[in-house]
């Protein structure tokens, strides 16, 4: 069956699916699957004080970052909200960056302000590198991931069919739902901080020195009371329209939260990942745009 595209979003032209999104999930959780992400944006860092640069600047641990082992990150603001997202590797000469499209230009921006007198250079590949999922077991960060130069995109394409499934973004989002992995645009908005969203211990690395907004996340940590926290809802099945991501979510008439990604799990039927008040409680049924939900899980307090 021919490809459906993603009409609208942070992944606008991406492919949707290939007609049947059950049997794609199945296959990418078993490592049989890959898909094209190319629709993201690349950044290059090169010289040499790239790594200890960006160990600075952002939430993890990279000064001593191994050559091919992909990491994420996450630069905060002053006050410590999550601003952008990142996924990283390193070849031994240059990093290697990931990111939402649309986050590009304010990233590039932010970067080159910081440069300062160090040896870096920062370079917009967006159009000169492409981003696939690579065939093989998900690990925590949404990957295995593969960097090709767009010169031999179709080509590593073509291999990767020989013996692998394409699946489209739906897979790949019901499996993140599903894995409780917070994502820019989605399950972040203005007042985010690392702390709700499951992100201590992984891309917030919790011994390293000092970075933009670090203040917050360690006292949000040693107090142990983020003001909200990310949640996993199993939502009615027996709905046909689903919540839209950014729907508020209530708790009889009071507003407790919003919906980040809503996504149909070959296994867990309609899930959907969301941001809620702290002290909602786990067993309240919570409704989004007429639709009900309860919490499966509670992600964002794992790491307190």
């Amino acid at each position: 069956m021919s490809a459906v595209l993603v009409e609208s979003g942070a992944d606008k032209g991406a492919i949707w699916h290939f007609g049947e999104p059950n049997k794609e999930q199945k296959e990418l959780a078993a490592g049989n699957a890959w898909a094209d992400l190319s629709h993201r944006g690349v950044v290059s860092i090169s010289g040499k004080d790239r790594l200890s640069w960006l160990h600075s600047l952002t939430t993890q641990h990279l000064e001593q970052l191994p050559v091919a082992k992909w990491t994420d990150a996450l630069i905060l603001d002053p006050q410590g909200h999550v601003i952008e997202q990142l996924f990283l590797v390193d070849d031994g000469v240059t990093t290697w960056i990931h990111t939402e499209a649309e986050r590009i230009a304010p990233l590039l921006e932010y970067l080159n302000k910081m440069k300062f007198m160090l040896d870096v250079d920062v370079k917009d590949e967006s159009s000169n590198y492409a981003v696939l999922r690579a065939p093989g077991k998900g690990d925590e960060i949404g990957g295995p991931y593969a960097l090709v130069p767009r010169s031999e995109l179709t080509e590593t394409k073509e291999a990767f069919n020989k013996s692998h499934t394409q699946v489209g973004i739906w897979a790949l989002e019901a499996l993140r739902v599903a894995q409780g992995r917070a994502r820019l645009l989605f399950e972040v908005d203005h007042k985010s901080i690392p702390n709700e969203l499951g992100f201590l211990n992984k891309a917030v690395h919790m011994n390293k020195g000092c970075y933009r907004g670090q203040e917050t996340v360690a006292k949000v940590f040693n107090l142990g009371q983020p003001p909200r926290k990310l949640v996993l809802l199993h939502l009615d099945g027996s709905m046909v329209v689903m919540p839209e991501s950014g729907a508020k979510l209530f708790d009889g008439d009071k507003e407790v939260g919003f919906i980040g990604t809503v996504a149909r799990h070959y296994e867990l039927g309609p899930i959907a990942l969301a941001v809620v008040k702290r002290n909602t409680p786990a067993g309240a049924v919570l409704i989004a745009d007429g639709v009900s939900a309860s919490i499966h899980e509670e992600i964002g307090l794992k790491a307190i």
